[in-house]
Parts: structure tokens; C-alpha cells; sequence
């Protein structure tokens, strides 16, 4: 097992990524409180015109501006979340250019709700895991404080204590809590994002069906380019060597009074017949191999590898096999983008990664070559894009860096879920 599978698969320290999670808490707290003086000028508006009615005129202020405000603070959100968290939000449906529309779109006062209601919660919460970590920084250091302090403001009598022994280890212990906390309230602020300010499940479910519907017709595009591939290949390959085979024969049949020449046809003949079985084995062996059914990837892979001209690494580190359907698409991906490497990338080595994280079956290619491989080019069903479409069919997801002058990684998640 590679050394950063082992780093991934194994509970890191508490204080992994700790740094992160609070720089998230602390970027969001200004961004959560920053519509709670528009609603003190609200509450005090309306206090206002219970004793003046002519405060009415300004009531309407604090909304109107909550309202322009609201855009604004959600693409702050989503640039804080993208910046600190690396996640991406979903952009719920806007309802059409007009702005009466807008106004009346549930996207816009979900947000608001957002900003407006769970927004200063959250602020609370911000402020209280800040406090803790402040708190734990002090009182973790205090013999540091009271060493660095000048005379005259030293407590010289509190480091000889056991009170200071104390507080010492209640900061250590408010350390080693302050992690926890925050990842807590960075799950809870994650969570309210996505149901506020992302879509609707309605307007999930509909971005799914659509999803659903473009892998369906990926998998179909996929298949027939499959059939046309074989069509091809038994055409140029195979059938023109069972031709060429029956000619021989024909000829040798005829030439049968020269022995001689009847034993070169006969030879030719045979170097025809064993040519078209090993083209017959080669395409059946891309379709589905048998030991890819039998042994696995790990041999499956190491085979392909094996009849490259090329030198390919594979390391295949599975605890357990994930379905027969995820398995054939990880191995056609790998053959595929293997045999583009030999084809085009003029490279002198390539490596192949395949591990299983958690639920996920992470799939890695990567070679030497020139680089500037493009998505965009279809190749005939088995380029870039035609493994793209085969890894949409099982809801994976299939990324591709080719830089110009390489290297080229192509890097393919498969859900494996039992």
C-alpha cells in the first residue's frame, strides 16, 4: 500500500486540518452578522412608528436593503467556502432576468433566511468556538505569559501555585476540545448551506433526472460506438485474414500436383489462421477478459500492461473486489487510456493506480508523454470523451490534466457503495 492511500485510510491527529476549519468559522462570522444591523434598524423602525407614524416611509428600508444585500453575501459565502473548504455550493434555479420574478423565487428568501435567521446563530456559535480556542492558547501558555510579562506585571505568586498547574492543563484540554468543536459547527454551518443556499431537493431531483438522462444517452452513444468499433475491427482484422486464409487454401488445393509450392501455400495458410485467432482473442479480451471474471483487476491490468511496448507500473491495492459492473468499466478506462498513451502521447513510461478509499474506487493513469490530451475529442467512442461517458454510466466521475509539454493524469472515481 502507497504511502499516501496509508495517510488517507489511517484517523490523522487532532490537530489535522484544524487551521483550516477555523480559518472557515472565523472568514464567516463578519459575512453572518452582517444583516443583523439592517434588522436593528428594522425592530427600531418599528418601534419608531408605534409612536410616530410618519417613520412608516423608512420601515420598508431595512428589507429593501436585505435584499440587495442578500446576492452579495451568498457569493461571499460560496467564494469562503470554496477558498478555505475547497467544496463547491450548487447555484439553485433562477427564475427567468425579471426582477419580479426573482423577488418571488423561493431561492432569493431561502438565502435571505440564510442571512437573516440562521446567519446570526451561526455568528453566536463562530463566536463561542473562537473563544475557545482563545481561551485554550492562553491558558495552555500561561507559564509562557508569566515568563514574558515585565516585573511589575507579573504575578509571581501564581506560578508557584498549583493554580497555574491547573489552568495549564485545562488550556491543554481546551485544545485538544477546540478541533472537535469546530469541526462540529463546520459540519452544522456545511449542512445549512447546502439546504439554504443550494437548490432545492426539488430543483436536486430535477438536475438529477437530467443527469440521468444524459449518462443514459452516454451509455448509449457508448454502446454503439462499441458495435461500430467491433464492426471495424472483425472487418479490417479478422475477416480479411479468414479471406486470405481461404485463398491460400484454394490455391493450395489447386497446386496440390507441386508439393513444394503446395507446402508454402500451406504454410502462408496457417500463419494466416494463427494471425486471425490471436486478432479474435485480442477483441474479445477488450470486450470483457476472462481473468478480469476470474482473478480480478490486479491481473486483469497487470495484463494489458504486460503487451504494451511501453513500460507500465500497476499498482492495484483492493481489500475487496467492488462489482462486476464498476470492475469493467475501471478496466475498459485503463485499456483505453493505455492504448491513447502508446497511440498518441509518445511516451516512454506510464503508471496505473488503483485503490479502493472508503466507497470509492479511485482509478489514476498517468504517463510521460507530451501532454495536451483533449477532452473534446471523441476519438470514435474511445477517447477522452467516450471514457467519460462510460464513467457517467455508473455515476462516476472522470477528469483529465494534460498540460502542454505533459505530464497527462487521468483520474477516475467510481462509486463502489455494497
Amino acid at each position: 500500500m502507497q504511502l499516501t492511500t496509508w495517510l488517507r485510510l489511517v484517523p490523522g491527529p487532532p490537530f489535522r486540518g484544524a487551521g483550516r476549519r477555523t480559518a472557515l468559522v472565523a472568514a464567516g462570522l463578519p459575512l453572518h452578522l452582517a444583516v443583523v444591523p439592517l434588522w436593528l434598524w428594522l425592530l427600531g423602525a418599528m418601534a419608531a412608528l408605534v409612536s410616530a407614524p410618519g417613520a412608516v416611509a423608512v420601515t420598508p428600508l431595512p428589507v429593501l436593503l436585505t435584499l440587495v444585500v442578500t446576492p452579495l453575501l451568498t457569493a461571499g459565502q460560496r467564494r469562503r467556502y470554496r477558498a478555505l473548504a475547497g467544496k463547491d455550493l450548487p447555484r439553485p434555479a433562477v427564475n427567468g432576468k425579471w426582477v419580479v420574478r426573482r423577488l418571488t423565487g423561493r431561492a432569493l428568501w431561502r438565502q435571505v433566511c440564510y442571512h437573516a435567521v440562521a446567519g446570526p446563530l451561526l455568528a453566536v456559535l463562530d463566536l463561542g468556538v473562537l473563544a475557545v480556542w482563545a481561551a485554550a492558547v492562553v491558558a495552555a501558555s500561561l507559564y509562557v505569559w508569566i515568563w514574558a510579562l515585565p516585573p511589575q506585571w507579573r504575578v509571581t505568586d501564581l506560578g508557584s501555585t498549583a493554580q497555574a498547574a491547573y489552568i495549564t492543563a485545562g488550556g491543554l484540554a481546551l485544545l485538544f476540545l477546540g478541533p472537535r468543536l469546530t469541526g462540529a459547527l463546520v459540519r452544522l454551518e456545511n449542512r445549512a448551506a447546502e439546504v439554504l443556499l443550494g437548490p432545492s431537493r426539488t430543483e436536486k431531483l430535477a438536475r438529477r433526472v437530467a443527469d440521468l438522462a444524459e449518462s443514459r444517452a452516454g451509455v448509449v452513444d457508448a454502446a454503439d460506438a462499441e458495435r461500430r468499433r467491433i464492426e471495424r475491427d472483425l472487418h479490417d482484422g479478422a475477416q480479411q485474414r479468414l479471406v486470405s486464409l481461404a485463398v491460400n487454401l484454394g490455391l493450395a488445393r489447386a497446386g496440390l500436383g507441386d508439393l513444394e509450392e503446395a507446402r508454402k501455400v500451406i504454410d502462408e495458410a496457417h500463419r494466416e489462421a494463427k494471425e486471425a485467432i490471436a486478432e479474435l482473442n485480442d477483441l474479445v479480451r477488450g470486450l470483457h477478459p476472462a481473468v478480469l471474471e476470474d482473478r480480478g483487476l490486479d491481473a486483469a491490468l497487470s495484463g494489458v500492461a504486460a503487451r504494451l511496448p511501453i513500460p507500465v507500473g500497476v499498482a492495484v491495492d483492493l481489500p475487496r473486489r467492488p462489482s462486476p459492473t464498476v470492475e469493467a468499466v475501471a478496466y475498459f478506462v485503463v485499456s483505453e487510456a493505455l492504448t491513447n498513451v502508446v497511440k498518441h502521447a509518445r511516451a516512454t513510461r506510464a503508471d496505473v493506480t488503483v485503490e479502493r478509499i472508503g466507497e470509492t474506487l479511485l482509478v489514476v493513469v498517468a504517463d510521460d508523454g507530451a501532454g495536451g490530451a483533449d477532452l473534446a475529442v471523441a476519438g470514435g467512442g474511445t477517447g477522452l470523451a467516450g471514457l467519460a461517458k462510460r464513467v457517467a454510466s455508473v455515476d462516476g466521475t472522470f477528469s483529465c490534466r494534460s498540460p502542454a509539454g505533459g505530464p497527462t493524469v487521468i483520474t477516475v472515481e467510481l462509486p463502489c457503495a455494497p
